[in-house]
């Protein structure tokens, strides 16, 4: 009988494996999408998934009470970052979004996703219950979103502010602060819509309109979604076969191996890859919402189900973003789609529900 140590028992080898298969898969679609070549970006997507799975096995085993004492300082950190964006950082694609430090780029919006959900976390753990409805816990929260977004907005990252945002308030709803707040703002906010519009950059603006009529300019504005369109569509139940996609091969596709990979995948593998890595996908979900619900304290449940819905954002705003569904907003396609710093971000999040899970082995459910 082999003994199996206990160290590596208790790793999680389900979560490892649908990380993988989530990885693995979208490493095929990038060496297809680079002609069958590993060059340039399968195999250095795939040595960036294996340094940060195994920082996110470590993070895993970190006490949950550190991410809880250091969440303003991180916090403050990335918002910091996020200002040396605005007097460094490079412009790519029209945008001034990432710091250049050497062996990647960073893109500090990335870490402000995380950074935002556990610094909340911590706000409403520490609040009393019963101000959960008083204006003390508001506005600190309204604060702490809306600095971040505006410097997001500034560079420009329509996207990025909005997932900001997002998780913010998923950690506000589950806090428990009135619906009523909710119900108003976004009514509000739907009255302000065009207000809001009129603040939007030319490009910003084209990309909303062309979402509401892609077909006006085919070959212009709206030629990302018409050819995504049609790479999905011509897969059809099976797919062309790996290798055999025309839409990426031929260069139809804009951005195939990044935030319209989803497309990639379709046309070579049909419905049924769709289907199979939506599978994968809900899996990753299901557990990180398991994890919410058995959290032993306050703070790892506003975390978990936080962050959870920051990896389910990326994955729906994609997908609807590639299916002319909602707008291009620039938003990759969980480690699938190419690219360091979604895959530092969406890793890191993994990493903090692994070690929320583990610190609800270890007792008893306390909530303060």
């Amino acid at each position: 009988m082999i003994v199996v140590p206990p160290a590596i028992q208790r790793i999680s080898w389900k979560l490892i494996a649908v990380l993988s298969a989530i990885t693995g898969f979208g490493l095929l679609v990038l060496y297809s999408a680079a002609g069958g070549n590993w060059s340039p970006w399968a195999w250095q997507q795939g040595v960036r998934f294996l340094v940060f799975l195994t920082v996110t096995m470590v993070i895993g085993r970190f006490p949950l009470r550190i991410f809880e004492d250091f969440s303003y300082l991180a916090y403050i950190g990335v918002l910091i970052l996020l200002l040396a964006v605005e007097l460094l950082g490079f412009v790519g694609g029209g945008s001034q979004r990432w710091l250049n430090l050497g062996f990647m780029n960073l893109q500090p919006s990335e870490l402000m996703k995380v950074t935002i959900v556990v610094a909340l976390a911590r706000f409403y753990s520490q609040l009393p219950p019963g101000n959960t409805r008083s204006w003390t816990a508001l506005w600190p929260a309204l604060i702490m979103i809306g600095v971040p977004a505006a410097l997001v907005m500034l560079q420009p990252d329509l996207g990025t502010a909005l997932s900001i945002c997002i998780g913010g308030v998923v950690v506000m709803f589950v806090a428990g602060l009135p619906f009523w707040w909710f119900g108003s703002t976004a009514i509000a906010g739907a009255a302000a819509v065009p207000v809001l519009f009129s603040f939007l950059h030319d490009y910003q603006q084209k990309r909303v309109l062309i979402f509401l009529d892609p077909e006006s300019d085919p070959l212009g504005a709206g030629y990302h979604i018409s050819q995504s369109k049609i790479a999905i569509g011509s897969g059809g139940v099976g797919g062309k076969g790996f290798l055999n996609g025309s839409q990426s091969h031929l260069d139809y596709l804009p951005e195939g191996h990044t935030d319209f990979i989803f497309a990639t995948m379709a046309e070579e593998w049909g419905l049924i890859g769709g289907l199979a890595l939506l599978f994968a996908f809900f899996l990753l979900l299901r557990w990180g919402t398991r994890v919410a619900i058995r959290a032993r304290t306050r703070f790892g449940q506003l975390t978990a189900a936080g962050l959870t819905m920051t990896i389910f954002f990326y994955i729906a705003i994609n997908l609807m973003m590639v299916m002319g569904l909602a707008p291009v907003v620039g938003i990759p396609l969980p480690l699938f789609s190419y690219g360091g710093s979604s895959m530092l971000t969406i890793m890191t999040c993994v990493g903090i529900i692994l070690a929320i899970e583990n610190d609800s082995k270890t007792g008893t459910r306390r909530f303060h």
